[in-house]
């Protein structure tokens, strides 16, 4: 067995005596090594919601994680976007990017409680070997195209 993970069938072993069970506890909760993923998790959010309310949302998730064990290290919103196809009877909708360093069941916590949401239309969640120290692709693409906006308007 690897030593990263926790043995769960030692646990119910310690629940003899209160102050020893305890004791026990806190010893393997001390020794217990969770693996921590890298995730990048992408969710949309319906048109009609607020930023303000997309931003509760962050909050929210991020909340989970941070429970779990994890750590948020990015969020990143590229605003409102059209969609290819309709979802959901939606056209349009807020994207948001997170960067995730947490343990697997966070994860799935967050993602079980963006399933029940009736804001989150669509979300996806990718592990990674390492996280991305800059911005994203969408957030360079955003910036190359104001880039060339500024440099043909000091041409005219």
């Amino acid at each position: 067995m690897s030593p990263l993970f926790y043995d769960r069938s030692f646990k119910p072993f310690c629940l003899g005596l209160e102050e020893a069970s305890r004791r026990c506890l806190a010893r393997v909760i001390e020794t217990e090594r969770v693996p921590m993923g890298l995730y990048e998790h992408v969710f949309l959010v319906r048109q009609d919601a607020t930023p303000a309310q997309v931003e509760a949302l962050v909050e929210q998730y991020k909340g989970v994680i941070t429970t779990g064990g994890g750590k948020v290290e990015k969020v990143e919103s590229w605003g409102i976007k059209s969609l290819t196809y309709r979802i959901k009877k939606n056209r349009k909708a807020h994207f948001t990017l997170l960067n995730i360093s947490s343990p697997s069941a966070a994860v799935k916590e967050m993602e079980r409680q963006m399933s029940i949401s009736e804001d989150v239309i669509r979300f996806m969640t990718v592990s990674v070997e390492e996280l991305e120290a800059g911005p994203s692709a969408q957030m360079r693409r955003r910036e190359d195209r104001r880039r060339d906006d500024d440099e043909q308007e000091e041409f005219n």
